[in-house]
């Protein structure tokens, strides 16, 4: 017996012990089945980062809520939000949802997502219902987070979407191309590209910049109205509001965006007016928790379906506002799950709902030959390139959390050691896939965690006090009470470097008590050297950061992941986004 038949043995009684609660077994293709409910059926997959084929992705063990959203999903981690759950779960369906025993329930139930996989679903899913009253529904950030979406600048994507049969998407990271290429993809497209919330600026109509409606300055459709099966639906996009904030303003000059609360009331009254829908749904990339303040305070909205947060909520939220509720859901990443909205609609209103998270296990499901045709061709020309081995785990490699994961960490020594820094910073990305132990990390892998296109790596000085205030300005954007402060991802990553949080805290006081590895206290004016990459403003000087990474994984057969400079946490005891924490809780 090998070592990975060694741990595959371990981890179906690992998995088996831990999972206890949950139903045995694993899932059949009449657990895939969703009898049909009502008259209008919507399929919603999110934040699949351009993962084609089958990966592991560890689900959060910290995801801090503060204020209302303490306790509150998407806000519940592991074990708290299995219990959560209004009804029992089988095994696969904890390990797609929670980090439990990640490694050992990963070896039982195998990789996850693939759009071969997620193509076959949602056939099914539509033939069940008939195509005249169905919507695929794509929530964004599609076009970015694997090697292949990178160096086709998105094409293989677009190409795949329009396989799968996408009828209307919104976006986040697409932004992060060119504005020549996105029309260009978009173009390509053969859905329908929605954003309510993105304009196009009075400088750049008065020089001819293309728009959609030079009266409103709407760069893209703000919204569509589909007749299925005999009922109007009303679905309104809402791309990511902070793009030029969060990512390069230099690749989009001419869009200004926003959650533009106020003109999305207005748009939802016209249409209701004007349009006499019998459902408005808006497919959202806002973040759960700002979809939820939204519901709360925009009127005439049956639905939001969400993304941006990579939250799997099995269970939707419904929202009370002035005039009514609005569910509010949120349908994952990396195309591990289908999120399956049956609607009874008619007469200018929802008369009820269904609701489904599936997750896309593709030991289930047979891969659809036209998608794994174009995967396979997509991904011929790079195979050599995408499978060079860099090093092999020697312990799981992951990213997603509020806070350091062992994948980050190895991205923050490696700046470190090529660089010859004291210090490293890494942003706070959700995606980015994970490595059992054992595995190799290969090119495609790394790629996985920095493909994106502003990749440079820079080597400064910078005082503590510029430390700090980055950590603060970071940790203020994750843990603002006020959700429309909060412009999404986690928080910067960190080598050399520990500090103490207090996520209730406010602006400018989280951060304290920030010492070296080597247990030197950081000094507010003095000058350290520091390394780190994906700066949004200029562009950086150094090489791309997997060029930097790969040369140090090259020089090491194994990577362990020994310590990861994770915060020592403060009045966060018994919060429920909190579980299995590697570092110190006060």
């Amino acid at each position: 017996m090998d070592r990975r038949e060694f741990i595959g043995v371990l981890g179906i009684a690992s998995a088996a012990g831990l999972f206890s609660g949950c139903k045995p077994g694993g899932l059949r293709r009449d657990d895939f089945e969703s009898p049909p409910y009502g008259n209008v059926r919507l399929l919603h997959f999110t934040d699949c980062h351009a993962q084609l084929t089958p990966i592991y992705f560890r689900e959060p063990n910290v995801n801090i809520g503060v204020g209302s959203a303490r306790g509150r999903p998407p806000h519940l981690v592991g074990r708290h939000l299995l219990d959560n759950l209004k009804k029992p779960v089988q095994q696969r369906e904890a390990h797609a949802l929670t980090h439990l025993d990640f490694t050992a329930a990963a070896e039982q139930f195998g990789k996850i997502g693939g759009f071969a996989y997620l193509k076959t679903l949602i056939d099914w899913r539509r033939d069940e219902v008939g195509d005249d009253q169905s919507l695929l529904l794509d929530g964004g950030d599609t076009w970015q987070g694997s090697a292949t979406s990178l160096w086709t600048r998105g094409q293989d994507m677009v190409d795949a979407c329009n396989i799968l049969g996408v009828d209307i998407m919104t976006g986040h990271w697409e932004f992060t191309y060119r504005d020549t290429e996105v029309l260009k993809n978009i173009e390509r497209f053969n859905g329908e590209f929605l954003a309510q919330n993105i304009r196009v600026s009075e400088e750049a109509l008065f020089d001819g910049a293309e728009v959609y409606d030079e009266d409103s300055g709407h760069a893209f459709k703000p919204y569509t109205m589909r007749t299925l099966g005999g009922n109007r639906v009303a679905v309104i996009g809402q791309a990511f509001p902070y793009t030029p904030i969060a990512n390069p303003s230099r690749f989009i000059p001419n869009w200004s965006f926003g959650i533009r609360e106020d003109d999305m009331q207005e748009l939802i009254d016209s249409i209701r007016v004007n349009e006499k829908p019998d459902a408005v749904i808006v497919l959202s990339h806002n973040g759960m928790d700002v979809d939820i303040k939204m519901a709360s305070r925009v009127t005439g909205i049956d639905a939001i379906l969400g993304g941006h947060t990579h939250d799997g909520v099995a269970e939707p939220l419904l929202i009370e506002n002035s005039s009514g509720k609005t569910l509010v859901t949120n349908a994952g990443s990396n195309g591990k799950f289908l999120a399956v909205l049956d609607l009874d609609i008619g007469k200018g209103r929802v008369k009820g709902y269904h609701y489904r998270l599936l997750p896309v296990f593709p030991d289930l499901l047979p891969a659809d030959p036209e998608m794994q045709a174009h995967i396979d061709a997509v991904r011929a020309p790079y195979l050599e390139k995408l499978n060079e081995p860099l090093a092999v785990a020697e312990s799981l490699l992951y990213r997603r959390g509020n806070f350091n994961g062992s994948f980050d960490q190895v991205l923050c020594d490696a700046m470190m050691a090529v660089g010859g820094a004291e210090i490293a910073l890494s942003p706070g990305f959700r995606w980015g896939t994970s490595v059992l132990p054992g595995d190799t990390v290969t090119m495609e892998r790394l790629m996985d965690q920095t493909a994106i296109t502003y990749p440079e790596t820079y080597v400064r000085d910078m005082t503590g006090s510029e430390i700090k205030t980055i950590l603060e300005s970071v940790a203020d954007n994750l843990f603002h009470s006020d959700p429309y402060f909060q412009q999404g991802g986690d928080m910067v990553r960190l080598g050399g470097l520990n500090y103490t949080c207090d996520p209730l805290a406010t602006m400018n006081s989280r951060i304290s008590e920030l010492t070296l590895d080597d247990g030197r206290t950081l000094d507010a004016g003095k000058k350290y050297k520091v390394a780190g990459w994906a700066t949004v403003g200029s562009q950086s000087p150094g090489p791309p950061v997997w060029d930097v990474v790969a040369e140090y994984l090259r020089a090491e057969p194994t990577i362990r992941v020994t310590k990861i400079n994770t915060p020592k946490l403060k009045n966060v005891s018994g919060n429920p986004g909190l579980s299995d924490y590697s570092g110190i809780v006060a």
